[in-house]
Parts: C-alpha cells; sequence; structure tokens
C-alpha cells in the first residue's frame, strides 16, 4: 500500500480497534454475570439474563463499515462470528467473548502492521523533509514526558487548567482522539469543559457521556438551543474552576505535554495572564505538517493578524471580567477576545514549542482560510472596535490575497513636517531619479529635503543637486566635508533639519508607493512606535528588505531576502505589518524627539549595522518598531558606495561585527520578533534542523 491508503486505513483500523475493546469490556462484564447466573437459581438465573439483556440493549448501537478488512487473514483462519450486538440472554456469553477477543486480536495486528509501515515511510522521507528532521529532534519522547510526570509533584505552583471545547455534530474519530489527547497530559491538574451546542447527531452525547464518565475531570453541558461557538465556548466557561482556560476546538489536539508546558510558565511568571505556543496542523492519517514556529507578543503584528491563535491559555479571572466571547465575533471570538485581554494586560508569555495539532480536513478553517467568510467581517470589526478603544481611529482592510491578514490604517492627528534626510557623495543620476519620484508621486505635502552632499567632485552631480535648489525651495544642500561615515553624515544632516518626523532615505531609492509618507507618519505620530520602515524591491521586483532579523549571519539579515515581490511570504508575513527588532535606514521613518533622545547613530559604526543599532537602541528605550508592506520603493542597492574589497575595509567590517555581537549578543540571544526554530544561516524563514 502506499502511503495514502495506510493513512486511510490507520484512522479506521483505530476506530475498530476501540470499538472492539469497548465490547470486550462489557462482556467481559457479562462474562463474570454468567458465571454467578450459573450458580444461582431459576429465578435468580432468570434476573440476570435480563439484566444481560438490558445492558447490551442499552449500549446498542449501529455498527460501522470497516473499510480496512484487506488488511486483515483470510476469513477462514477465523472461527464464525456473529454481530456482538445481536446477542441474546440465551446465549454463551463466553462463545461470542471469545469469538471477540480474536477479531481483536486480529485488528491489532492489522493496526500495528499499517503503522509500522506508515513510519518506517515516514522515516525515508525524513531526509528530505526539514520539519520531520525538526521533529526527529524536538518532539518529546516517552523518556521525556515520563521525566515531566516526576517532575510535576515539584513544582511549587499546579494550577489547575480548564479546557474549554465547544461540540457540534464532530465526527466521532475527531472527538475522541481530541478528548484522549487531554486524557494524556502528563500534567494531571485539568478538566475539560465541553459544551455540546445541540448537536442533532446523538453520537456526539453518547460519546460525551461515555467520557464524563470514564473520568471525573471530564465536565460536559449539553445546550438546548444551537448558539454557535461563542456562546458554546461561553457554556463551557460557565462549568469552568481552573486558574486558567485553554481553548480546544473539537477535532483538533494538544501534544501530551502542553500543560505541562504551560505549568512551567505559571511558576516561572506567576503572574502570567496569557499564555500560547507553536502549532502544526495533523491530518486526517495523524501526519504532520505547516509548522508555525511564531515570535513572541507583538502587539502590532497581531493587529496584522491572529498569530497567537493555538494554543491559546488564558487567567479565567481575566477572561470572565472580560464578559468571555462575544457572540457578534463568531469565525474570530478568540482574536476578539485578545484584543479585549492585551488592553487590560501586557503579561503575555510565548511557549516557543509545538503543542497543538490544528485538523486538516474538507469544514476547517486550517485546510481553506476561506471556508469561514464570516470570520474575516468579524475580524475587521473586532480590529476597528479595538482602534477605537484605545484612542487611536483608523481604518482596516483585509490584505490582498491573505487570508486572516490585515493593514490598519490610522487617522493623522497633524500633519507635522518631515525632513527627509539623503546622504550623497555624487551620484547625481540616482539623486535626481529619487527626487522626481518624490514630487511626481508623494501626496504628503508638508515636508523638506536637506540633501547631504559629502564632498562630491563630479560636476554633473553637483549640477544637479543645484538645479533641485533652485526648483523647489523645500531642497536644501547641506555641504559635508568629511571622511565618508555613515552614522556621523546623518547625525549631521538631522542637526540641520527642523522637522517634526526625521526620513533617512537612500539616494538610490524610488517611490512606488503614493501614499507612502502618509503611511508611514500614521504610525511614527503613535507614542508606542519608535522607527517605522518600508518594502522595498530591487529593480526585478524582488523583495530587498521587509524587515531586518537580528542573530541571521551572526548580527543582522533582511527578511525574505531575493522572494518574489507579490510571494505571501512565511505565513503571510510579507503581507502584514509586522513588528521588528529593526529596519533598515535606507528608508527610515522617526520622532525627532526618539531620534534625540537614543543619541542617534552610533559614530563608531562608520559603515555597517549603524541602523541596525540605532533601532534595538529604540526598542531597549521601550518603543516598537514596525515594517510597512504597503509602503513600497525600489531600492538600487550598493551603488552609493560598493562592496567591502579591501583588507582595510574587511577589517572594518570585522570590528563592527564583533562589537554588535558584544554589545546587543546577536549571535546568542533569540530575536523576540523571529523564531528560535527558524533558520539563522539564510534569509528565507526555513525550519531550522540544527
Amino acid at each position: 500500500m502506499d502511503t495514502g491508503e495506510l493513512r486511510e486505513a490507520l484512522p479506521e483500523l483505530s476506530n475498530r480497534l476501540d470499538e472492539l475493546e469497548r465490547e470486550r469490556r462489557r462482556l467481559a462484564e457479562l462474562t463474570d454475570a454468567y458465571r454467578v447466573v450459573e450458580k444461582s437459581k431459576f429465578a435468580r438465573l432468570r434476573s440476570l439474563h435480563a439484566h444481560a439483556g438490558a445492558l447490551l440493549r442499552g449500549n446498542r448501537r449501529e455498527q460501522k463499515p470497516f473499510g480496512a478488512t484487506q488488511l486483515l487473514p483470510a476469513a477462514s483462519a477465523a472461527p464464525a462470528t456473529s454481530n456482538v450486538n445481536g446477542f441474546s440472554p440465551s446465549g454463551k456469553i463466553t462463545d461470542v467473548l471469545e469469538r471477540l477477543i480474536h477479531e481483536l486480536t486480529l485488528v491489532r495486528a492489522a493496526y500495528l502492521d499499517v503503522k509500522i509501515a506508515l513510519e518506517s515511510q515516514r522515516s525515508r522521507s525524513a531526509v528530505l523533509d526539514p520539519y520531520r528532521q525538526w521533529m526527529q529532534k524536538f518532539d518529546p519522547r516517552e523518556t521525556d514526558l515520563e521525566r515531566m510526570r516526576e517532575l510535576v509533584p515539584f513544582l511549587p505552583l499546579k494550577p489547575t487548567f480548564s479546557i474549554l471545547m465547544p461540540a457540534y455534530n464532530t465526527p466521532e474519530r475527531y472527538l475522541r482522539a481530541a478528548i484522549e489527547s487531554v486524557r494524556a497530559q502528563v500534567y494531571p491538574y485539568w478538566e475539560l469543559c465541553v459544551a455540546d451546542d445541540a448537536s442533532p447527531d446523538p453520537s456526539v452525547r453518547r460519546v460525551l457521556e461515555e467520557y464524563a464518565g470514564l473520568d471525573s475531570r471530564i465536565r460536559v453541558t449539553f445546550r438546548e438551543k444551537n448558539g454557535h461557538i461563542s456562546r458554546a465556548m461561553n457554556s463551557a466557561l460557565e462549568i469552568a474552576t481552573g486558574e486558567f482556560v485553554a481553548f480546544l476546538d473539537h477535532d483538533d489536539q494538544i501534544t501530551p505535554d502542553a500543560l505541562f508546558e504551560c505549568a512551567l510558565i505559571a511558576n516561572r511568571t506567576p503572574d502570567v495572564d496569557m499564555i500560547y505556543s507553536d502549532e502544526d496542523k495533523i491530518d486526517e492519517g495523524g501526519v504532520r505538517s505547516s509548522p508555525f514556529f511564531k515570535p513572541d507578543w507583538n502587539p502590532d503584528t497581531f493587529l496584522s493578524r491572529m498569530y497567537t491563535c493555538h494554543f491559546g491559555v488564558y487567567r479565567r479571572s481575566l477572561v470572565e471580567a472580560l464578559g468571555g466571547l462575544r457572540s457578534g465575533f463568531d469565525g474570530s471570538q478568540d482574536y476578539d477576545l485578545v484584543l479585549r485581554l492585551t488592553e487590560r494586560t501586557t503579561r503575555v508569555q510565548h511557549i516557543p514549542r509545538i503543542l497543538y495539532h490544528w485538523r486538516i480536513h474538507s469544514a476547517s478553517t486550517a485546510s481553506d482560510g476561506a471556508v469561514k467568510p464570516y470570520a474575516e467581517t468579524a475580524a475587521i470589526r473586532a480590529i476597528g472596535e479595538a482602534l477605537a478603544r484605545r484612542g487611536e481611529p483608523g481604518s482596516v482592510s483585509p490584505a490582498p490575497d491573505a487570508p486572516g491578514t490585515y493593514i490598519v490604517r490610522y487617522a493623522i492627528r497633524k500633519r507635522d513636517k518631515v525632513s527627509i534626510i539623503i546622504p550623497t557623495r555624487n551620484h547625481g543620476e540616482d539623486v535626481d531619479r529619487c527626487l522626481k519620484s518624490i514630487f511626481a508621486k508623494t501626496t504628503y505635502d508638508h515636508f523638506e529635503i536637506v540633501l547631504l552632499d559629502n564632498g562630491s567632485d563630479d560636476e554633473a552631480s553637483l549640477q544637479t543637486f543645484e538645479r533641485w535648489k533652485i526648483r523647489d525651495r523645500r531642497v536644501k544642500v547641506v555641504r559635508y566635508e568629511a571622511p565618508f561615515n555613515f552614522s556621523r553624515i546623518n547625525n549631521y544632516a538631522v542637526q540641520k533639519s527642523d522637522g517634526y518626523y526625521v526620513l533617512l532615505l537612500n539616494n538610490d531609492t524610488e517611490v512606488i508607493s503614493a501614499d507612502w509618507m502618509e503611511a508611514m507618519v500614521e504610525q511614527a505620530q503613535r507614542p508606542s512606535i519608535g522607527a517605522v520602515g518600508a518594502f522595498l524591491l530591487y529593480p526585478d521586483g524582488s523583495v530587498q528588505h521587509a524587515g531586518v532579523i537580528t542573530g541571521i549571519g551572526g548580527v543582522a539579515g533582511h527578511s525574505h531576502k531575493y522572494f518574489p515581490g507579490n510571494a505571501l511570504g512565511y505565513f503571510s508575513t510579507l503581507r502584514a505589518i509586522n513588528n521588528y527588532s529593526a529596519v533598515t535606514a535606507a528608508c527610515l521613518m522617526v520622532r525627532r524627539s526618539v531620534f534625540d533622545q537614543v543619541g542617534g547613530f552610533d559614530e563608531g559604526l562608520a559603515v555597517a549595522f549603524n541602523d541596525v543599532d540605532f533601532c534595538l537602541k529604540i526598542r531597549k528605550a521601550g518603543y516598537r518598531n514596525v515594517c510597512l508592506p504597503h509602503v513600497k520603493l525600489y531600492h538600487f542597492e550598493s551603488k552609493s558606495r560598493g562592496h567591502e574589497a579591501t583588507p582595510e575595509q574587511i577589517r572594518r567590517f570585522q570590528g563592527e561585527i564583533k562589537v554588535m555581537e558584544q554589545r546587543w549578543s546577536t549571535r546568542a540571544v533569540p530575536d523576540e520578533c523571529y523564531s528560535r526554530h527558524l533558520t539563522l544561516e539564510h534569509e528565507n524563514f526555513a525550519i531550522r534542523t540544527h
């Protein structure tokens, strides 16, 4: 059988195995009763037979077809069987039990054969599949899980986690898998609070009642009327008693260590109010794929997409104080909740581990983001209301061709002056193209241009500068005779400017978006924001800059460099407004007050990494940096200065690398806007396998 057939057979065998095991337990109970019957008087015998019949009738259910029978030995090898559900009190229970055990043995053997074959195929493919390699390295082994169980008694805090799960017409095997994933937790202090949202399918009630009888930690409530997901979640919340509530969809699964990892966070940071983890997807055959390795908590990234999602854990008292989930936001109810919750707390922790498997099937959002179009409407409304509550009015629109991703545009409160700083030495043609694009396309008119001439000696370039100075009074040419030092040049130019905002711009750029300056001002005006960066493209349309990630190559690298300009990027990163540790000074806006507060650029970093250092100083001062996908410019990189070539340039470059590594530990400390599970060797967001 090929991999696809094995994947289809495995869940059927697993379900049949569960069914047979439950029948075996029932018949074993009846066998014990039958032995008592044989020793009793006739009246006692008749009474017990009646009891046995009633017990079986009460558990009768339709036999489901078993599609993997071709994997079992030939029928002639097994004794004649009869339908267990057709057993009558007059039959011999022990004979039925023997026949059932025989079938159970065959199914168990077939199940193990399929599982071994599938694992063998997975192992062979792991050589080519980075995520398989990652799982082999990072997934907890049974010995790891056992060690976690042993550690639980020694945790000073042992909070109870109430897992809230709404259920509605859930396919039985997915519902059982979800519940069993909770029962498999190595951390024992949990309760599963399930709210059935008036499912028409009677199997949902039967399964839930069965599990409630098996485990006292499983609590179930049955709604009389269907109210959709938010009301169902609130019904589950009403029966929760734990210090934290966690959300689990009825067809998804959590890993055995999920709650243990959350308990560790609660012990390390007892005042934590929200915890979230990384996640992946799991198909109908149990095969995992599409891991989403997430950044730590970044509020502006979250405003652009609900990236925290699964596994979400929240302090129950805070959720209750917020009134739970709002029914008008079905489809984005958890997005709305987290927007409201993080307005009351900043105590958010990220667990950089895969703790949640999101089920892929035909009706799930995991398989098709367009399955629930109402979710987009709800998300836009949730973000819009959040902006209003926060006193930052604006508009929200879906990002093009990126379901679940949104662009927030803020209302400009005051059109303050922007000082555009353009350093250059010669390169009159580049400067001319740059200035033409600014004046031809820019719709924000309150700006000045400080053209910092760092010792130009090309007559044609000098004439170009003078021509622009005469052409528009907003162009100011400032002569600065000194050896090239990018940091010193920009610091000097800023001193010669008088704008409320400073916009650093390379001479080898060309404006594409007409409202580029408005979009940057929208963000730069916000008190929480420091540096604002742009989406820069090479002339061929590929990505040159979409944010800077520290640690790549030892110091820093550009997000998605060389990707096609119309690509979505890693989980739509290229379509979202994202927080980044740094953005390039090739196009960077910042309030003048913030520039002065952090002391501008470090003039000890003459050429390389000065903009990264500047942005990291801004983050250290308590501001957030953002990169905007809707602010687009061309960047003809390195035309002005060229690359490191001489021994002196190489020594200088190596010295600047050393400064950054010592000052910011760029090689050792993970970037909070990236994931430690993604590569630091390349700029393509590939999975890190070593």
